[in-house]
């Protein structure tokens, strides 16, 4: 097992499904999977225990509910890979909102489902153009990018790159209270209502 493996939780209430995904998925050199769950409450007690780089959640499972699970994990530091079946816009938003980092639907070409765990690991956004197209829709009318100060489009860059106010204040050599400060002033000149739509935002734009 090398040290630079993406480490994997596969949550899916389907035991077929995770057998199937573990399968394929461990035919990937640079892919380890480090433990499975039936539900959100058991996928939360695996984060914590296994603390994988990439969580692999399906979007309708027993328990907890999806968005609250995507929250627990967000906080954890993982990446959520949300993989389900449900494509209704109603159905996926609010998981995008609570943080997922991506989404990809279940008839997801395998190799192609190993590359989205690879760019929600690097700290892209990974949705379909539908999905990426019903967020920004949310912005309202546009956000001015000439109203950030150079610190807040930095700042903005960071976001765009998956970092968290932890890794950003570290990264920009900043109080992390400072950064949650400039987050918010960003969230409020782009108009948009979360850090997801603010990365969105940025890669539209063209940022950085």
């Amino acid at each position: 097992m090398g040290p630079d493996r993406i480490r994997v939780l596969i949550a899916d209430d389907h035991e077929m499904v995770r057998r199937g995904l573990r399968t394929f998925l461990e035919l990937h050199d640079d892919i380890e999977i480090v433990a499975d769950a039936a539900d959100g409450d058991q996928a939360v007690h695996a984060a914590r225990t296994t603390t994988p780089d990439v969580v692999l959640l399906d979007l309708k499972m027993p328990g907890t509910d999806a968005v609250a699970t995507v929250r627990t994990l967000s906080g954890l530091a993982t990446k959520v890979l949300i993989v389900t079946s449900f494509t209704a816009r109603s159905e996926v938003l609010p998981a995008i909102r609570a943080g997922a980092a991506g989404l990809v639907f279940k008839d997801i070409d395998p190799a192609a489902l190993a590359n989205a765990i690879r760019t929600v690991h690097s700290g892209h956004v990974l949705l379909p153009p539908d999905v990426a197209t019903a967020l920004l829709a949310g912005e309202g009318r546009e956000g001015r990018m000439d109203a950030l100060t150079p610190r807040e489009r930095d700042v903005l860059g960071e976001i765009a790159k998956g970092r968290s106010n932890k890794e950003i204040a570290r990264t920009l050599r900043l109080a992390e209270k400072t950064v949650k400060t400039h987050v918010s002033n960003i969230l409020m000149k782009l108009e948009v209502e979360d850090r997801t739509q603010a990365a969105l935002y940025a890669v539209r734009h063209n940022f950085p």
